[in-house]
């Protein structure tokens, strides 16, 4: 048990640079990782037999032998992301370098229950299987991630209470899924989806950030440290339950004047992009970011409005703007941004190693930690 540990983790450490990199070479993996070249030469041998990698020539020095070097094989293996929203499901299905290769949107029921959404669920994934395409086969699907409404527990993939969804109670959405599609299945919050896609679209100079999301409710996701932040109890990210006016009007969680609230009753877009700059502004002074991503399908329908007015808010609310500066921008991927970084977290959770980082570059460190979350990704 121990060596497979070890054998799992070297493979991730390599597949990992191969994941971002153009290519990889045993001399600059074994620099950069701190693995041995013997080590090096066993992972990259057991990548080429799985299909992973292929060779893509040679290197030619100045001086010495010349180089083997190798490439991912993006269609090597797959991973179907769903974003759950209260009026469609979205499913996207990436290839291992993350690129969305198929999409679909299908409506759902109102108010929609768990079985409702677990066979659209199941026909979606059989529909974007359906035209074989090379190595879609089950065997080369990682499995399929979920991006759902909160309040939920990631940690055990059951969905608490999804706000505006009476159906949703404390249902084990993992492992009703599991059971459905015979197929691993990772639950998180949408929001975390989403900054997840962004991070892997943006690299390694996207460490302390939130995705701001404004689709039938406001959310966010928090990227901490280079890495996704869920908080305590894998929930954080319930941005638009934050009270903004204390005699507010009354929100669907019970409290009084939150962000959401406030924010869908503001009138029109201008007026609501107005609500949701002073919260933004809060969440600066809380945690200091460098990036707001604004996303959601309903904030994309008026997405200069929105970046507008949150850049607004931050250039004349943030005390020493000039020093506190803060990159606004528009979500990369459009409203298809929480399918595909469902499906990169399943990738990075198959093909990554938990809770460490490989650097951007080759450093002085021999000895370097790799987080699948926080890896630098292509631009």
């Amino acid at each position: 048990m121990h060596l497979a540990f070890l054998r799992d983790y070297h493979e991730a450490l390599v597949l990992t640079l191969a994941r971002t990199r153009p290519t990889i070479e045993r001399g600059t993996v074994a620099e950069i990782t701190g693995l041995t070249p013997q080590a090096v030469s066993k992972v990259i041998a057991r990548l080429l037999e799985e299909g992973l990698i292929a060779p893509a020539g040679v290197r030619r020095a100045a001086m010495g032998k010349p180089a083997a070097v190798y490439q991912l094989v993006p269609g090597s293996r797959w991973a179907i992301g769903a974003h759950v929203t209260r009026r469609a499901l979205r499913l996207a299905l990436t290839d291992l370098a993350g690129t969305v290769r198929a999409s679909t949107t299908t409506a759902l029921p109102p108010d929609f229950t768990p079985d409702q959404l677990l066979s659209e669920l199941s026909a979606g994934v059989t529909a974007l299987l359906a035209p074989p395409g090379p190595g879609r086969t089950p065997r080369h699907l990682a499995g399929v991630g979920i991006g759902m409404i909160g309040p939920l527990d990631q940690a055990t993939g059951t969905v608490r209470d999804a706000h505006r969804l009476r159906h949703w109670h404390d249902i084990p959405l993992a492992e009703l899924a599991t059971e459905r599609l015979g197929l691993p299945v990772h639950v998180d919050k949408d929001v975390t989806a989403a900054v997840t896609a962004e991070a892997w679209r943006r690299g390694a100079g996207f460490r302390d950030a939130a995705l701001i999301m404004v689709e039938s409710g406001v959310g966010a996701g928090l990227w901490l440290g280079g890495t996704a932040h869920r908080g305590a109890h894998t929930n954080a990210g319930e941005f638009g339950h934050t009270v903004v006016q204390l005699d507010g009007p009354p929100c669907v969680c019970g409290r009084r004047g939150c962000l959401e609230a406030v924010h869908d009753r503001a009138g029109d877009p201008a007026a609501a992009a107005a609500v949701l700059g002073v919260g933004v502004v809060n969440l600066l002074q809380t945690l200091d970011l460098g990036h707001i991503v604004l996303a959601g399908a309903d904030l994309l329908e008026h997405g200069e409005i929105y970046r507008g007015a949150v850049e607004h808010a931050v250039r004349t609310q943030v005390p020493r703007a000039d020093w506190l500066s803060v990159e606004v921008t528009l979500a990369g991927l459009g409203t298809g941004t929480i399918a595909a970084g469902a499906a990169m977290q399943v990738l990075n959770a198959r093909y990554g190693v938990p809770d460490a980082r490989v650097p951007a570059r080759p450093g002085p460190s021999r000895h370097p930690v790799v987080s699948p979350e926080s890896r630098p990704g292509p631009p």
